[in-house]
């Protein structure tokens, strides 16, 4: 009684328990259901596949289809009991409530696992013998599992049933995730690297001068702006600068009567027409 009423023990207490719930809340103790799964070729690339899609493992999927007057459901689950049955990845319901005929497809103890970028594709073997079909082989499951973000999970749909074939005969299903969507890579070009550089050291320019002026110079107003009397005047030398620039003539006036010319006229000699005149 003694420790959990001394302060700092009891804060310490406090503390592992509030630690404790973080970790569990975060999966760091929760078990993987992907370890019940048993792969007919034990590997260690395709157990990284399906770590991929352990974000499934606590769900359970359905699925309906109709074939003639007959009704089935089927039921999934990543690596777990479908529909309560021990061992099972994947159950076909046949019947109504009272009535219920229920067959293993698949069971998880023959699992085979193929990933690529944005897919994963599960097979689920060892079903329930076919009773006339296919040769009376084995029931098996094909999952194929893609990429779409626009939502977490989507809804399971059966693709087919092919049992025409004499051997490998198969039920397939579809199921739409964003987790097995590959990362997306986000690249910043060397202009937004530029651009916020610029923008970071013009706000240290800023607000650092802004603290400088009013803190340490002790100015007020818009004294308080950095340099400001030399921003008040960055308009009047930019526009003089573009006149010294840009100026295509000469500033001088223009004379008020276009025709008369500005430069000094020289006067013309005296013209001597005296051997003109009669003697």
């Amino acid at each position: 009684m003694q420790a959990l009423t001394h302060p700092i023990r009891r804060c310490l207490l406090v503390w592992t328990l509030v630690v404790q719930l973080v970790l569990q809340g975060s999966g760091a103790y929760a078990d993987s259901t992907t370890k019940n799964c048993k792969l007919t070729f034990e590997s260690e690339s395709e157990r990284k596949v399906l770590q991929r899609i352990e974000s499934l493992g606590h769900m359970n999927f359905s699925a309906e289809a109709k074939i003639g007057e007959a009704k089935y459901s089927y039921v999934f689950r990543l690596c777990a009991d479908a529909g309560g049955v021990p061992g099972a990845g994947v159950i076909q319901v046949e019947g109504q409530k009272t009535e219920k005929k229920i067959t293993v497809i698949g069971m998880y103890n023959a699992t085979e696992v193929i990933g690529g970028s944005d897919y994963v594709w599960l097979l689920y073997g060892n079903g329930e013998n076919y009773d006339t079909h296919c040769s009376q082989e084995q029931r098996k499951a094909i999952l194929m599992i893609f990429c779409n973000r626009n939502f977490e999970v989507g809804q399971l749909e059966i693709v087919q049933e092919n049992r025409e074939r004499v051997q490998n005969c198969f039920y397939q299903f579809k199921l739409e995730t964003s987790a097995v969507c590959p990362p997306l890579e986000y690249k910043i070009s060397t202009g937004s690297i530029l651009l916020i550089v610029v923008v970071c050291l013009l706000a240290i320019y800023l607000i650092g001068g802004f603290l400088y002026q009013r803190l340490i110079v002790g100015a007020k107003g818009m004294e308080q702006f950095p340099n400001y009397a030399f921003w008040r005047e960055v308009g009047n030398l930019s526009a003089d600068g573009c006149d010294f620039v840009c100026r295509s003539r000469d500033r001088e006036e223009p004379p008020t009567y276009t025709g008369v010319s500005t430069e000094p006229l020289d006067e013309e000699p005296e013209e001597r027409d005296d051997h003109l005149l009669p003697m």
